[in-house]
């Protein structure tokens, strides 16, 4: 039987978090976004060498890092360029559950010109989270007016 180049339950793009403490961070996201475990793998030290984390349907894969291997987490590196965007029910609830878990706040959740509710989050280990629930479905015509209304303002 042929190997599929994709294993099922995976989908073809998953983010991949390098995190100092990544123990500590899957118990944030069960508590914080809801997040269901898949798998877990120790590493030396009692860290963990690999975990996957089910959040809302979708799938992120998190380590600790390992800065031998130039995998280093935004704590070591003072940030981090990448936002992982996550659609859910209710943005203002998702907020407020994961702020009570320990996550800051960044930008509060509010509606945008174009159809979401969204607002962003950094969680305890460096990641930032833009949170949004889609709120109206807008034609290319209606979003280019609402964007070009917005950068005259």
């Amino acid at each position: 039987m042929a190997v599929k180049p994709v294993p099922d339950n995976y989908p073809v793009m998953t983010p991949y978090l390098a995190i100092s403490g990544a123990a500590e961070a899957i118990e944030f996201y069960k508590k914080a976004f809801g997040a269901t475990e898949r798998m877990r793998m120790g590493a030396p030290g009692d860290t963990v060498g690999h975990a996957e984390l089910e959040i809302g349907g979708g799938l992120i894969m998190l380590a600790d890092e390992y800065p031998d291997m130039e995998f280093r987490s935004p704590a070591t590196l003072g940030g981090s360029p990448v936002v992982i965007h996550l659609y859910v029910e209710d943005a203002d609830a998702f907020c407020e559950r994961a702020v009570r878990a320990g996550a800051i706040l960044i930008r509060p959740v509010a509606d945008q010109f174009y159809g979401d509710r969204s607002g962003q989050l950094r969680d305890p280990f460096g990641h930032v989270w833009s949170v949004a629930t889609h709120k109206e479905d807008l034609s290319p015509e209606e979003l280019a007016q609402r964007a070009a209304k917005l950068h005259k303002a």
